[in-house]
């Protein structure tokens, strides 16, 4: 099986977003206990600095600090709870990933690493702190792309009747640019909460009414996990919007928002940032390329995975077919074509699988390569520009179906996530 799952996160970025390194404090106490470990009150003061230094950013007044706090902290119990999961089942990120992550950032700043590291530094960012955020986001993001985004697939029959369904909006390729407020309604909520729930979506209406920025309303209002950032969605393809969206959406001018829609998740407001047309023809960078895969797993460490597969690597190098290899000791459902994963474009892989064969020439041999699959040898046999205008239409729907679906579980899987740890809030101790 090929691995599919999208790349979510930019981290361009990551470095303006960062705290000052904020001065030891000489009391601290605990705001939250989750499952065995604790959210200080320190902790819970430098990420609200964070936040407010991007509300800045954005020139967006920050919600009242009461408010904040509260959401603040509500996004540090999730991310706890879910790296909690990735400890206890293997998710982890070595130095070298991290490094090689950073110098990325650097790179997207137009610095080396020193210099990127001594603009930090200048800013008044503790570089160990900014570090061991990123570390984190790689850790949430690769947590996602097992737990959720691999287990997602979109059928061909889905494609189809989405194609037959969209017509109009297919072919007239629009994007939208989005910010959205979330209400959300618990899971089995009991008519009285879902009453509350719909008077506070109303409030976020009243309060948008009033003449408030949509971006401070989201982050005083919105339950999602972009709350924090304004609600901004990004570019969305018609048709990673689910019908009740689009609908409303497509009539809206930028600048406006929507009435408040209901849907199985909560109360939602979404506003048109802006809309635009996808170019009427589209040439990619296609890649032919074959692997092997050491899958790492309870019976398989990820040590004697990376061993495994750098000793079948050398074998390769010193003249064994790179296809009968597959064949005997692959992980892959593509093992018996010898682990010809035929053409593949852009998206079609996890981050780290396409990062490392786009660096490969053809006929090169890639060192092991980790993804969150396991341990991977990658040869590009060849590349070629394709004109994928007739074949874009299906292959941008199932994109944009799976994103769809990939964010629906997402937000499940991370509601059950919370659900199943143990959490108690401390906040409102004296």
């Amino acid at each position: 099986m090929r691995p599919t799952p999208r790349f979510a996160a930019a981290l361009a970025v990551a470095a303006l977003l960062l705290p000052a390194h904020a001065e030891p404090q000489p009391l601290d106490r605990i705001v939250a206990v989750v499952n065995k470990s604790v959210i200080t009150e320190n902790e819970l003061n430098a990420r609200i600095q964070t936040v407010v230094q991007n509300f800045a950013r954005q020139k967006v007044s920050p919600p009242p600090a009461d408010v904040l706090r509260r959401q603040v902290l509500d996004r540090m119990v999730n991310e706890r709870a879910q790296t909690d999961f990735a400890a206890d089942t293997g998710v982890r990120v070595d130095e070298r990933q991290l490094d090689q992550t950073i110098e990325r950032i650097a790179e997207q700043n137009k610095m080396n690493l020193a210099q990127f590291r001594a603009a930090l530094e200048k800013e008044g960012t503790n570089y160990k702190f900014f570090r061991e955020q990123i570390r984190q986001d790689l850790l949430l993001q690769r947590l996602r792309e097992r737990e959720v985004d691999s287990r997602v697939f979109v059928t061909d029959a889905e494609v189809d009747q989405y194609l037959a369904a969209n017509k109009d909006a297919v072919s007239a390729e629009q994007e939208f640019k989005l910010a959205h407020i979330l209400v959300a309604i618990p899971e089995g909520a009991a008519p009285e909460v879902i009453r509350q729930r719909a008077q506070r979506a109303e409030a976020a209406m009243r309060t948008l009414a009033s003449g408030k920025a949509f971006a401070e309303v989201a982050a005083g209002f919105s339950d999602a996990g972009d709350a924090l950032q304004g609600g901004d969605l990004g570019w969305r393809s018609s048709g990673r919007l689910p019908p009740l969206f689009l609908e409303a959406v497509d009539k809206l001018q930028p600048g406006q928002y929507t009435p408040i829609l209901r849907s199985p998740a909560g109360f939602h407001i979404i506003q048109l940032g802006d809309k635009r047309q996808r170019d009427a023809k589209e040439i990619i960078r296609q890649t032919h390329a074959r692997h092997i895969l050491i899958k790492v797993n309870e019976l398989t460490s990820d040590t004697d995975a990376k061993q495994r597969i750098t000793e079948i690597r050398e074998r390769i190098q010193n003249g064994v077919d790179f296809a009968e290899q597959a064949k005997l000791h692959s992980e892959d459902g593509s093992a018996q074509k010898g682990g010809d994963l035929d053409w593949i474009s852009p998206g079609d892989t996890v981050p780290d699988f396409e990062q490392a064969m786009n660096a490969l020439n053809p006929g090169d041999l890639s060192a092991p390569v980790r993804s969150p699959f396991g341990w991977h040898l990658i040869q590009v046999v060849e590349r070629r520009d394709q004109d994928v205008t007739r074949d874009r239409e299906r292959v941008r729907v199932r994109t944009a179906l799976r994103e769809r679906k990939a964010d629906e579980q997402y937000e499940d899987w991370s509601r059950q996530m919370r659900d199943q740890a143990f959490v108690e809030l401390r906040l409102d101790e004296k």
